[in-house]
């Protein structure tokens, strides 16, 4: 799925709210700005639906997105798409960020793989940094914090991936894990339908797993640079639950069960985040 991953919206823009690790238009936002907000997460999350329906072949879903293109400028096309226009006021540079998922989810609607690391990050560059993007525009934040941001979002959208990734497989028939690591680890692609993964995927996992960690502290200073301080208490609450999630995966096989974090743990980690973005701006 292409996730639109990303301070505050879902790590999973395809999924139920239940199985959503980030919350919408949480309540740390300014009250001004949700409705935006959730314009946004309503746009993605149909136009994801759109790349994930089975019941669609490929051209379908790249016809069905185009109509959501076409929405975003306002005077037709598909309806959540004309929501957020109006929501935005028109902002073409808003606007703009929600354009550039759709390459995402015309890519999941065509190409079932991710070939390298590299194709991967790619891929998180259409998927997951726009909406990172998006909410510091929207809260008129520095443009220097793009790149930080953007690291975050990554590392958020493949940490979902791992979550997912035997679900994937045999719902969508996707593989976002690195098809080049996958196979110097000797893994066949078959056993992401079992229910577990053994010493080859685990490999894969770690390997991933050590650039995601990289990406959150790269992160790492972003709430702190912020002069929105409801934005940065979401962004160092955001951080906390990635960094718990990246712990959970080192110890857990997400084949075996959906690795989540309990509601204690990401009580601790809202506790955490909230301290942590009342800091001074750096």
């Amino acid at each position: 799925m292409a996730r639109a991953v990303a301070v505050p919206l879902p790590a999973s823009a395809g999924k139920h709210a239940g199985d959503e690790n980030f919350p919408v238009a949480s309540l740390l936002l300014s009250p001004t700005l949700r409705p935006q907000v959730l314009a946004f997460y309503r746009f993605a999350r149909a136009a994801d639906d759109i790349a994930d329906n089975p019941a669609l072949d490929g051209e379908d879903k790249l016809m069905q997105l185009d109509d959501f293109d076409r929405g975003l400028g306002g005077l037709s096309g598909a309806q959540p798409a004309l929501d957020l226009h109006a929501a935005l006021g028109g902002n073409s540079r808003l606007l703009g960020h929600a354009a550039t998922l759709l390459h995402a989810f015309r890519r999941d609607a065509m190409v079932n793989h991710c070939r390298s690391w590299s194709d991967l990050m790619a891929y998180c560059a259409c998927s997951a940094a726009p909406v990172g993007r998006f909410l510091l525009d929207l809260h008129h934040q520095p443009v220097n914090l793009h790149a930080r941001a953007d690291c975050l979002c990554c590392a958020l959208q493949i940490l979902n991936h791992l979550q997912d990734c035997g679900d994937d497989y045999r719902t969508l028939d996707r593989v976002y894990l690195p098809a080049d690591w996958l196979a110097a680890s000797g893994f066949p692609l078959s056993q992401l339908a079992q229910d577990k993964g053994g010493a080859a995927l685990r490999h894969v996992i770690d390997l991933m797993l050590d650039r995601v960690e990289m990406l959150i502290d790269q992160a790492a200073g972003l709430p702190a640079a912020m002069t929105d301080r409801r934005l940065a208490m979401e962004t160092a609450v955001t951080i906390e639950v990635a960094q718990r999630l990246a712990a959970l995966l080192r110890r857990h096989d997400p084949l075996t069960r959906r690795v989540r974090l309990s509601p204690l743990a990401y009580a601790g980690a809202l506790v955490r985040g909230v301290i942590k973005g009342l800091r001074p701006t750096a």
